[in-house]
């Protein structure tokens, strides 16, 4: 993917997206999935993992992806926002529904996938433990062409959690991983291969990008860094047993009918 610098999207219009070179995180794996289903056209803007990033922090107050900024309005991070940002800029194909249970419905798994405390943010936690030695060796192979994670001070300082959070979060991804499996294992029954109703909406994107951190996909569609496939590959015995087949079948179907592979990042 062409990067564009912060610097130079702060004097550009129309739509600039900041994402994370040179791998697929879920948040800003998520925000592109928004977009390209709706054929919305964006600048990809450079952030770089673990950095200062400070012309990003300059033009949009924000060092983190993914941020998007349309025209002139304020940037957005909030993975909820960017789907009501892309839903406004073009409307059809729907990502949101028009019924209100539905829709409610839909931002609440949504925001269990990527939100503060939700899916994402718990198994983040978990990565905090270190890995075993055929992970390591995995982690330690060298990638051509890849950027290493340079700075790891200001990661570990962004998503340090307390012990006693980290201790609870194995049974609380469990727990969620269960509730996902349900809904779904619920939906088949009704005929339908989505989270909400019959159709795709956003939690089904959402979770086609987070399904990464459970079970990556192959390299030929998800050529990411060794050190990362590692991190994200190895869950723990325990988070394993509550890996729901319906899952990761619900991941392929959405790649396959509404998504493209490879991965671009």
């Amino acid at each position: 993917m062409r990067y564009v610098e912060a610097r130079d999207a702060a004097t550009m219009d129309g739509l600039r997206l900041a994402l994370t070179v040179g791998v697929p995180g879920p948040w800003s794996q998520a925000a592109m999935f928004m977009f390209d289903f709706k054929g919305i056209d964006y600048v990809p803007v450079a952030q770089y993992a673990g950095e200062d990033n400070d012309d990003l922090v300059a033009w949009t107050g924000i060092r983190n992806a993914p941020t998007a900024v349309y025209n002139d309005e304020a940037p957005r991070s909030n993975a909820l926002d960017i789907v009501a940002l892309a839903e406004r800029i073009r409307p059809e194909p729907r990502l949101v529904p028009e019924d209100p249970a539905a829709r409610q419905q839909m931002y609440g798994i949504s925001w269990e996938i990527c939100g503060e405390g939700g899916f994402g943010w718990t198994r983040r936690i978990t990565m905090r433990t270190p890995l075993p030695p055929e992970y390591q060796a995995l982690a330690d192979t060298p990638d051509d062409g890849v950027p290493p994670l340079t700075n790891r001070t200001n990661m570990a300082r962004d998503y340090r959690s307390p012990d006693a959070e980290v201790a609870a979060a194995e049974a609380r991804l469990c727990a969620m991983l269960d509730y996902f499996a349900e809904l779904l294992t619920k939906q088949q029954r009704r005929g339908s291969p989505y989270f909400v109703g019959n159709a795709v909406t956003a939690c089904d994107l959402h979770w086609a990008a987070f399904s990464a951190l459970l079970d990556p996909l192959p390299h030929e569609q998800n050529p990411m860094p060794n050190w990362l496939r590692a991190r994200y590959s190895y869950i723990g015995d325990t988070i394993a047993r509550h890996k729901h087949e319906i899952l990761l079948e619900h991941r392929d179907h959405v790649f396959r009918e509404h998504l493209s592979l490879p991965l671009r990042f």
